[in-house]
């Protein structure tokens, strides 16, 4: 009979080793890293909707712009800055003003050092020194009152200051109320929650060659006069030798009510026809990762809640476009017959026969992809699926 002590050791080393294998690598981690780092920098817009592009040799006089433009720039810059700004704003008006009530104390010789008589007539009670003054500052801007410090009818001057400090305390308390305001009511945030596909997708569809990508919105309020277009960017030369970046082509998307006004109450997937017109129609399945491009697309829409119109975009590389797959159903009916929607199956796809090319699929040639690991693009990813299909047929 086997010693027990030695089958646990032997079981513990097994599922050590095991453990071990299946944990990817430090080494592999910081590859994975390096190869998503690079993906990023070379792609114009990332997949979040962040334009990745530098500005050089920008003039003084058109950086000055910003400063005309003030407001804008504030609404752009982020929080943290917009946190130190605020914090500077209050505490350096205070500073500034307790230096004037400071000078105005030091001027009537209300000050301690300054030995004042006992039938003085201060201008301010109970400011003594400079902390003092900075108090009396803080209190009159944030309306406090204490009681301990108070402004005496003695000084006609220090009473146009606590006007001015007032009105000023009052505009500074108006900016920062309403960039917060607005910050916080940005359309971008309403962007957030409308999500593409990771993926996009190439195969038959209604007896054409389609590219289709899946577009969700996470909130039950509708994206009124939804809108889905897209720009294919890529570099060309013209015919008299010219080398144009960033050219950008037209990309027509549409569902099979229209292109226009989408009933965007359920995910949808919008499809891009892949006819003569098109430049995909000379990409090939094997030649689709030889090609240097950037397809990006963009949803315009009013959001029904705040009435205030928004964009989402983000793009899609040769190395996440899947020719020969397809998207799995996500909506559903149940017994009751109310309409689900699974989002397990919003990035999910899985192979479909696919003519080799667009020329091919039109002239009838029978050169399929099927492949179930997608030989032809190693960057797509297929996810096995068992049972779902059926499941989600409505």
């Amino acid at each position: 009979m086997p010693n027990p002590a030695v089958v646990q050791k032997n079981c513990y080393c097994r599922l050590h080793s095991c453990f071990w294998k299946m944990t990817p690598s430090l080494q592999q981690l910081f590859r994975d890293y390096l190869s998503n780092w690079q993906i990023y920098k070379n792609r114009l817009v990332g997949k979040d909707g962040h334009c990745n592009i530098e500005y050089g040799n920008v003039g003084y006089s058109s950086r000055f712009a910003y400063m005309q433009d003030l407001w804008t720039t504030f609404v752009e810059i982020r929080w943290r800055y917009i946190i130190v700004l605020f914090v500077a704003s209050f505490t350096l008006s205070w500073f500034i003003f307790g230096l004037i009530w400071y000078w105005i104390a030091h001027d009537n010789g209300d000050l301690w050092w300054q030995n004042p008589p006992s039938d003085h007539k201060p201008c301010i009670y109970n400011v003594f020194g400079l902390t003092s003054a900075f108090l009396y500052s803080l209190e009159t801007q944030t309306t406090i009152g204490y009681g301990l410090r108070v402004l005496s009818p003695y000084c006609p001057g220090a009473v146009s200051i606590i006007i001015i400090q007032s009105i000023i305390g009052i505009l500074i308390n108006s900016f920062w109320c309403g960039l917060v305001m607005v910050k916080i009511a940005l359309p971008k945030k309403r962007a957030k929650t409308i999500t593409f596909s990771k993926m996009a997708v190439i195969c038959p569809r209604n007896a054409a060659l389609c590219l289709q990508i899946r577009v969700a919105n996470l909130r039950k309020t509708l994206m009124i006069g939804s809108q889905l277009y897209g720009k294919l960017l890529r570099t060309t030369v013209t015919p008299e030798g010219e080398t144009i970046i960033l050219d950008q082509v037209n990309i027509d998307f549409m569902a099979d009510a229209g292109k226009d006004n989408l009933f965007f109450i359920c995910p949808l997937t919008l499809y891009h026809v892949i006819d003569k017109t098109s430049p995909f129609f000379k990409i090939a399945s094997d030649t689709i990762l030889q090609q240097e491009f950037e397809l990006v697309v963009f949803l315009d829409g009013t959001d029904e809640s705040t009435s205030s119109s928004c964009q989402v975009r983000t793009s899609y590389i040769p190395k996440e476009i899947g020719w020969g797959y397809k998207f799995l159903p996500i909506i559903s009916r149940s017994k009751e017959g109310k309409y689900c929607v699974d989002f397990s199956n919003f990035d999910r796809v899985e192979p479909v026969p696919t003519a080799h090319c667009a020329s091919c699929f039109y002239n009838g040639h029978n050169q399929h992809h099927s492949s179930r690991n997608g030989i032809e693009n190693q960057g797509f990813e297929v996810i096995e699926i068992i049972d779902q299909i059926s499941a989600n047929e409505m």
